[in-house]
């Protein structure tokens, strides 16, 4: 296939993440609540995720891995993503979120020693850093970083990497309208904000909410990735809101020069116009600017009002 085109002012970015988050996957593939088939919803994600991009740079899932820390759970996990990373060259950053559980994340998927400490990585992809946070509290459902964390991460960032750094943790740093999230929000923000302020850190990746949702963190745009189990009807008043078996979605994140794009990629099983067709794209690759942007820019039959 060629290409890649390029008809605007920017070339193509220089790394593209694939940007996943809370599958909650269970144990013998059973139904999360009784009701949501997180296995099937997440197959149909990795079907996406194969069609979107044919070499990411990685495929970042930024928590709640699991719904109950289950150790066949994570096996079942690491099965489907295995081979498709595989296929696609593509390192799979695991992140702990509050329904993990350490010493089993650590053991099933990092193939390393089953104990407390926190899940945490650095990966060097192709000059963009990329950091994994463990927010997760043992025992509790709120995020939090402790000092030792902390100061992992400021002595991480003191040298900074040719194309800047990435953050992906599981709960973000940033309000969510939802009272509930509040309730289990990131703890001693300040402090980790205090971290990254003045670093080469371009963006946060994190999951948890279960809906998509944008925000700035000590002036770092922060990026939620909505859930591929279930996710929240937010189309509902704040109070009353709850999970539907819909809107199930991941992220492409394009990393460029001067910016960092975040698309929302619904998982979603719907016919699909086939006007802009890979033969489209080669005829306006075949015309110069100025009869590109007649032919596809101007409205057709259009006149000013001074005609």
């Amino acid at each position: 296939m060629p290409g890649p085109y390029v008809f605007g002012r920017h070339q193509p970015a220089s790394h593209t993440i694939i940007h996943v988050s809370d599958p909650h996957f269970l144990a013998a593939g059973a139904r999360l609540a009784g009701r949501f088939d997180v296995e099937q919803t997440f197959s149909r994600t990795l079907e996406a995720i194969r069609a979107v991009h044919p070499s990411p740079a990685a495929i970042v899932i930024t928590g709640d891995l699991t719904d109950l820390g289950e150790p066949d759970a994570y096996r079942r996990l690491r099965a489907a993503v295995g081979p498709v990373a595989s296929e696609l060259g593509a390192p799979v950053v695991w992140v702990a979120g509050n329904h993990d559980e350490r010493p089993v994340l650590r053991r099933e998927l990092l193939d390393v020693e089953a104990t407390e400490e926190p899940v945490t990585g650095v990966w060097n992809l192709d000059g963009l850093r990329l950091i994994a946070l463990d927010t997760s509290v043992p025992g509790w459902h709120h995020g939090d970083l402790d000092e030792g964390q902390l100061a992992w991460l400021a002595d991480e960032l003191r040298v900074p990497a040719p194309h800047g750094t990435l953050l992906a943790m599981h709960h973000p740093p940033i309000p969510s309208h939802l009272p509930l999230f509040d309730i289990l929000e990131l703890r001693h923000q300040d402090e980790l904000a205090a971290v990254i302020r003045d670093t080469d850190v371009r963006g946060i990746l994190a999951g948890h909410l279960h809906y998509s949702s944008h925000g700035t963190f000590a002036g770092v745009p922060v990026s939620v990735a909505s859930a591929t189990c279930y996710t929240m009807n937010v189309a509902k008043p704040a109070r009353d809101v709850n999970g539907m078996d819909a809107a199930q979605a991941f992220a492409l994140v394009h990393v460029h020069d001067d910016t960092i794009t975040h698309t929302v990629v619904p998982v979603t099983q719907a016919e699909t116009a086939d006007i802009f067709s890979e033969a489209w794209l080669d005829r306006m690759a075949a015309l110069s600017p100025s009869e590109r942007m007649e032919a596809f820019s101007r409205k057709p039959g259009w006149r000013s009002a001074a005609d």
